[in-house]
């Protein structure tokens, strides 16, 4: 037996007696001239040089070697040759997965692309397509199949290519079948002589990488039952019948793969009676651990543990020990280990904070029973004249249960368990309910899993529902923006009508105020080709203004052609405030082009508009990957690094590195007050919400390169916290730390909502 190696000038001395498996299981005599046309192929038009792949080749040559051997050792020296100087490997990998797709497919179902409608009979009659597909005639889909490109195929890099073929794409599918079944279903509500027309339109927005779909869109779309939304909060009252109730419905969103944010307020305190006895209730802890305990069973069909985030308002008596829920010591019946904590912050608790004030901690259900008060649902000037009141109370001796701490104290107590686990995310109450556009019906209880989406909830009637998709500004420019919201806010609209809701609380939330999130994906490469910065803020408000204005005409358009949201008469919109509930003169003010915004104030108190909430920006970290862009606005962790996977590691780095590595700063040392302000500069335009994440490096001289000594003090941290609050950041989601450049390149968190 005659084993050779492959090499990039001189063919084999001999390979004629050298038999290679093929994957159908056949056997071929060794061409090398087949193995050198696909590294070709694989490298055309990228800056590598496909001689380089060949002599990398490791594979030894010799009978029944494999041609998946052959193509994963190719794609394997791809690999290991990218780097920040020849990133372009990574394409070369990522078309070597492809083609590897493309043969699989080709072997197991007998043709590749070219027969959309027969893969769609096929598919239907298995039930792994939802027959709503079949709303277009055979001939409509022959015609879809036609606008089918496979060169969209070669633009994933390696990380790309593989979480779409792994995360997304069914057995024996190929990645333009998937997208194009996606846009024919998210068109197929439209009116009948329009909806190839609008297929065509979100096909090719959706293949070229321009908008990206979240991931329970892109994932269950096409299944039959399947469960569209990304974002769900709910709201627990203080009843057993309740909390049971949206646990069930906890379990529900995750079995389909939801993210969801429970708010835990109204439940009594440890310490309080129950049915007249007193010091009877273990407090919310107890149902947090249920909460915590369900997430972990109905594991999103085994894919993964469910993902909740609880909130709690920061005035709750139980908040201390909320706090510790995930450390080591105590009680571990008390514990939570798989839950996200989140913060209720309102502007009084802020304010007292930095006047170092005291702070009363109460039970909720002794305030209403003894004072008639509901702290929960209050808000703003409102809860600051009742939290007053209820401390006059506690001063008076009317109240039994409260604990006195100083505010700066308890804020510091959730900065050092962000320090220690990322968490408790931080949502401000006041900031968020102010933008509030539906205030005539009732208010935000708290964030949802990701930090970017919310409105009214009402338990047992209303659970906040939202549909995501974003735009992908890496592969967009200002001038395309008109064109692209229109077709992202029509195609989440879309999205309500098509979706399975998983309980009918969330059913009622989608019918009556048709929540969507317009989000946006990388920004860093945006401002990179642009040869800008994040300190760019008047750039950065000129882009976002563009899609905030565009997002919010389209949907003023919708209301013509479909009728407004249900809720909308009464509604900070009908009343002529937009985006953020903000006033027209706020536009004047602050708008480079003030008078269209003045003539869409003007046609939405007209016309209506279609979704109450429109716009809100994800973390998108894993699905960035799959456009091949940064992660939603913020800036690149490192510009280049290799991720740990299953199979090896795995190299991540923006689309334009090579031409633009100094337009990409690291925010591993940025100063986050930059971020800060890129935020809240976003935030004007974005109705909902940002997910924010903060980093901060604890090593020496990475912010005082003058002081090479010194390094991050728990105050800086603090006055950034601080910063954010007064900049009009509505919430801060993970708190990161870097020790000695040891940090968790990819988050996987989110991969439930948004992703």
């Amino acid at each position: 037996m005659q084993d050779t190696l492959l090499s990039p000038s001189v063919a084999p001395p001999s390979h004629a007696n050298i038999q290679v498996v093929k994957r159908d299981g056949t056997t071929a005599a060794l061409d090398i001239t087949r193995i050198r046309h696909v590294v070709e192929w694989a490298c055309k038009d990228l800056d590598v040089n496909s001689i380089t792949l060949e002599a990398g080749l490791k594979t030894r040559l010799k009978n029944g070697v494999t041609t998946r051997e052959i193509q994963d050792n190719l794609i394997n020296c791809a690999l290991e040759m990218c780097s920040p100087e020849d990133p372009d490997w990574r394409y070369v990998a990522g078309r070597l997965h492809i083609w590897s797709l493309w043969k699989d497919t080709s072997v197991s179902r007998g043709y590749g692309y070219g027969n959309y409608a027969q893969t769609v009979q096929t598919k239907v009659c298995a039930n792994q397509y939802d027959e709503r597909i079949l709303t277009y005639t055979p001939d409509e889909l022959v015609e879809a199949g036609s606008w089918i490109n496979p060169d969209w195929d070669t633009d994933y890099d390696y990380a790309g290519a593989v979480l779409l073929t792994k995360r997304y794409l069914l057995d024996d599918e190929l990645p333009q079948e998937a997208l194009l079944t996606c846009a024919l279903l998210l068109a197929a509500v439209e009116q009948p002589q329009n909806r190839l027309k609008w297929a065509k339109r979100f096909y090719e927005a959706i293949a070229a990488r321009k908008i990206s779909l979240a991931t329970p869109i892109l994932a269950n779309l096409r299944v039959p039952n399947g469960s569209l939304s990304s974002c769900f909060i709910t709201a627990i009252e203080d009843n057993l019948e309740s909390i049971f109730s949206e646990i069930t419905n906890t379990a529900r969103i995750s079995k389909n793969g939801g993210g969801v944010g429970v708010n835990v307020s109204r439940i009594r305190a440890t310490g309080s009676d129950v049915m007249g006895k007193p010091n009877a209730s273990g407090g919310v802890l107890p149902w947090i651990k249920l909460l915590n305990d369900t997430a972990i069973a109905v594991n999103q069909g085994g894919r993964r543990a469910g993902a909740v985030t609880v909130s709690l308002d920061i005035w709750h008596l139980d908040v201390p020990e909320f706090l510790e829920c995930q450390t080591e010591n105590g009680d571990q019946r008390r514990k939570a280990y798989d839950i996200f904590p989140q913060l209720v912050i309102s502007d009084e608790f802020m304010r007292r904070v930095i006047e170092k004030e005291r702070w009363t901690l109460i039970d909720p259900h002794e305030v209403l029973m003894t004072l008639g008060i509901e702290l929960p649902r209050l808000w703003g000037d409102e809860f600051t004249e009742a939290y007053l009141q209820v401390e006059a109370a506690v001063e008076a001796g009317k109240l039994k249960l409260y604990n006195h701490l100083d505010a700066r104290e308890l804020f510091k107590m959730a900065m050092r368990s962000q320090v220690e686990t990322g968490m408790p995310y931080l949502w401000f109450k006041d900031t968020s309910n102010r933008a509030n556009p539906n205030q005539h019906e009732g208010y935000i209880p708290g964030g949802n899993l990701c930090q970017e989406s919310w409105s009214n909830v009402t338990p047992g009637k209303f659970a906040h529902t939202c549909n995501l998709d974003s735009l992908n500004l890496a592969n967009l420019e200002i001038a395309e923006l008109p064109e692209i919201c229109e077709t992202a806010v029509r195609l989440l609209d879309n999205t309500i009508e098509l979706t399975h809701a998983p309980f009918t609380a969330s059913g009622n939330h989608n019918n009556r105020y048709r929540t969507i999130g317009v989000g946006c994906m990388g920004l860093a490469d945006w401002l990179a080709k642009h040869r800008l910065s994040y300190r760019h803020t008047a750039e950065i408000s000129h882009l976002f203004e563009e899609i905030g204005y565009h997002c919010t005409q389209a949907s003023m358009e919708l209301a013509k052609e479909r009728g407004a949201y249900p809720a909308f008469k009464g509604s900070e919109w009908s009343k002529g405030k937009l985006i953020g509930a903000k006033s027209v003169d706020w536009f004047r003010a602050h708008a480079m082009q003030p008078e269209r915004w003045v003539a869409l104030s003007e046609a939405i108190q007209t016309h209506g508009i279609r979704n109450s909430h429109i716009t809100a920006i994800a973390p998108n970290t894993s699905s960035s990957l799959v456009q091949g862009c940064t992660a939603s606005v913020l800036p690149v962790y490192s510009r280049f690094f290799y991720d740990k996977w299953a199979k090896g590691t795995v190299p991540i780095a923006p689309p334009f590195i090579k031409d633009c590595f100094w337009f990409y700063p690291e925010n591993k040392t940025l100063d986050q007050n930059l971020v800060v302000k890129a935020v809240a500069t976003m935030q004007q335009w974005i109705d909902t919400g940002i997910s924010m994440e903060l980093i901060f490096n604890l090593n020496q001289g990475v912010y005082f390169p003058e002081e090479p000594e010194r390094s991050l003090q728990a105050k800086d941290i603090f006055e950034t916290l601080i910063n954010a609050w007064q900049s009009g950041c509505k919430a801060v989601y993970y708190i990161r730390t870097v020790q000695k450049d040891s940090f968790k390149e990819v988050d996987e968190t989110c991969i439930a909502c948004a992703n």
